[in-house]
């Protein structure tokens, strides 16, 4: 008797715990569908008043499909020279900057994370410390300016050449994923530390690369800021001070302002204000399939310890 109650009281806490699981997974389910719904219905949102009637769109009519259909919105911006000089600029600024930020940061990353480099911390202190204090805008700008890289696009490529957050998640990787053993295998060989770098630690480096890549990429993507404060030529702009103009100019149509130049009209205010989000996320967006599989598993290894 006592075995039986014994098999009795295990397989209730069984169904106990089966019971609980499903909850969780039920309630695991339905805050993932919410949070994908906050998250999607925006960028679903932007899409579908894109290629509304601009009325129905601010009367609230267009909800979840697009009603009055046209492409007027990317129609004007699509044929306005200032997108494609924009484009072009911002896919060098992107892929320069992007090569450059990689050259530098991963050498550096490797040298720190070297146990026989015996400054490393005090060279990585260094690097912290800009993390938390900065000189302020005007000796930057001045320091810029001493270098004559106003109004150049070197500046949108140089003005971010190592990121701190990244160079300490590329070092930790190399310094948790790289076992030493293989240095001293290798030095054997007569390997030497430049060799060791190219034709080991960054081919088994490629996930903290694609993340370091996107990190990087994603910034350059975005960086207006620095194209508004030390560039004032309108053939080294990049997209998104291109795309802040034309936004800029429709608004001053929105309110009635008609003798803005360079504007599209009352008309297509509204839809250039949605396809512009479009035309600026969507190539960026692209990246992330690619990148994927590596990007998890790159930051989790690289962000363990500082």
């Amino acid at each position: 008797m006592t075995g039986e109650k014994a098999r009795k009281k295990t397989s209730n806490t069984i169904r106990e715990r089966h019971a609980s699981d499903r909850v969780f997974s039920a309630v695991v389910i339905i805050l993932s569908i919410a949070i994908f719904i906050t998250i999607a219905y925006p960028l679903w949102f932007v899409v579908i008043a894109s290629i509304s009637d601009s009325n129905l769109v601010n009367q609230g009519k267009v909800i979840l499909w697009p009603r009055g259909i046209n492409f007027y919105g990317f129609s004007q911006i699509l044929k306005d020279s200032r997108i494609a000089i924009g484009y072009r600029n911002t896919i060098i600024y992107v892929v320069v900057g992007t090569a450059l930020n990689l050259i530098v940061t991963l050498p550096a990353a490797y040298a720190l994370s070297r146990p026989d480099f015996k400054p490393r911390n005090a060279v990585m202190l260094y690097f912290v410390f800009t993390m938390y204090f900065s000189g302020g805008l005007v000796p930057l700008y001045m320091t810029v300016q001493a270098l004559h890289l106003i109004s150049t696009p070197w500046i949108m490529i140089l003005m971010l050449l190592v990121n701190t957050y990244n160079l300490i998640i590329a070092r930790t990787f190399m310094q948790n994923s790289i076992p030493n053993d293989l240095y001293e295998a290798a030095q054997l060989d007569g390997c030497s530390h430049f060799k060791f770098l190219l034709k080991v630690v960054l081919p088994l480096s490629k996930a903290i690369i694609s993340v370091e890549m996107l990190y990087y990429a994603v910034y350059h993507w975005n960086d207006y800021f620095t194209a508004l404060l030390y560039n004032s030529k309108n053939q080294y702009e990049p997209l998104q001070i291109v795309l802040r103009r034309i936004l800029l100019l429709n608004e001053a149509y929105a309110n009635g302002n008609g003798g803005v130049q360079g504007g599209y009209g009352q008309r297509s205010a509204d839809q250039v204000k949605y396809a512009v989000i479009i035309v600026s996320t969507v190539p960026i967006l692209c990246v992330y399939p690619f990148v994927q599989k590596y990007f998890e598993k790159g930051v989790m290894i690289g962000a363990v310890k500082g």
